[in-house]
């Protein structure tokens, strides 16, 4: 069994230097052989900064460069599939960042050929490392909750101005009254979120992507119906967006999210109602509660400040995982199980009519 992973990146850019270069960094069994971006600038100076030995500037490049093992995806989500299909088939683990892919077809795809490769395949969806979600689903699955009734998502995020094409800074410094350390010394490309063809879509894919994983992350169910709409704010993209989801066994659920300004507050509620109890996640603010019939409440503390999003905690589980020395908690089918919900939702919403996830593979 190898005891050190060799690990590339391709896109080294605000969120991989934000999250998965730390965190290779941080981690004592993962070399960093080498990085991409095609700004070879950029590549240079985040190559010296983190370690790794190439500063490469296509993704062709970096998926050829000798000794590898694994790769990390962090690019926009048009070059996501052909990327990790490229890096599957040479044999490659992949971390792959969120959204998974355009289209629910590309991560079925991606997620059968990890596997006839017996590869290591992690989607990077960080509230699946919380001390709360890890709890929260032990008590769904022991079935202290009774049946699953009903579910409500209500997901706001400082990202009505990525939307809009607005910098890092005019988003996060804008006059605004918002600390401007916030701002990355690497900001995201402005067609990052902004353009539908390099981000697919505005909310329902950027957020509502990690909304649709945790769900089935912390319930286990499989959704047989959707019905969405959309309002894009005057944007390209959707910004504001209301879903009703139907599942298998007759679990309900409705679904808020959308884009807000830096200087107001974002929600990420989550309540599972069962016929035993009822579940209550803040996923921003960092509290649970799980009240069952009879009387019983459990509350644990809150989360610090620094488990709330655990951003290291995906590229840190990928080379764990990748090496055999722990299980991969935030497995790509969960990425696909997203991608069924976000085109399901795109089609609902195009043509005002509740869609069948049946005829989307």
């Amino acid at each position: 069994m190898k005891t050190k992973l060799n690990v590339g990146l391709i896109g080294a850019g605000w969120w991989a230097a934000e999250a998965h270069l730390p965190a290779l960094q941080s981690h004592p069994d993962a070399e960093l052989v080498a990085l991409q971006s095609r700004k070879p600038e950029k590549a240079a100076k985040l190559a010296k900064q983190f370690g790794a030995k190439a500063a490469l500037q296509s993704a062709e490049e970096l998926l050829d460069y000798p000794g590898l093992d694994a790769v990390v995806i962090s690019t926009t989500p048009n070059v996501h599939f052909a990327q990790a299909k490229g890096a599957l088939e040479r044999g490659l683990h992949v971390l792959i960042e969120k959204p998974m892919t355009m289209t629910a077809a590309e991560s079925k795809e991606l997620v059968e050929l990890a596997d006839r490769k017996g590869l290591t395949f992690l989607i990077s969806c960080p509230w699946h490392y919380t001390r709360h979600g890890i709890l929260a689903r032990e008590r769904v699955a022991r079935g202290d909750l009774g049946d699953i009734r009903m579910i409500s998502v209500l997901m706001t995020n400082f990202t009505i101005g990525f939307y809009e094409g607005k910098s890092f800074a005019e988003v996060y410094a804008g006059g605004d009254g918002v600390d401007a350390s916030l701002v990355p010394e690497i900001e995201p490309n402005r067609a990052s979120y902004s353009d539908p063809a390099t981000a697919g879509g505005g909310q329902i894919y950027t957020n509502a992507s990690h909304i649709f994983a945790y769900l089935k992350f912390l319930t286990g169910l499989e959704p047989v119906e959707v019905s969405a709409r959309f309002a894009n704010a005057n944007t390209a993209v959707d910004v504001f967006d209301v879903l009703h989801i139907a599942f298998a066994g007759g679990t309900l659920a409705s679904m808020a999210t959308g884009g807000t300004h830096a200087d107001l507050e974002r929600a990420f509620e989550i309540r599972v109602i069962g016929s035993n109890g009822v579940l209550v996640l803040e996923l921003w603010s960092g509290h649970m509660r799980l009240r069952l019939r009879g009387g019983i409440l459990e509350e644990p503390a809150p989360l610090a400040a620094d488990e709330i999003y655990p951003k290291f905690a995906p590229a840190l589980n990928f080379v764990d995982a990748a090496l055999g020395k722990a299980p991969n908690q935030s497995p790509a089918t969960l990425g696909h199980y997203a991608m069924r919900l976000i085109e399901g939702s795109c089609r609902s919403a195009a043509t005002g009519a509740p869609v069948s996830l049946a005829g989307i593979p």
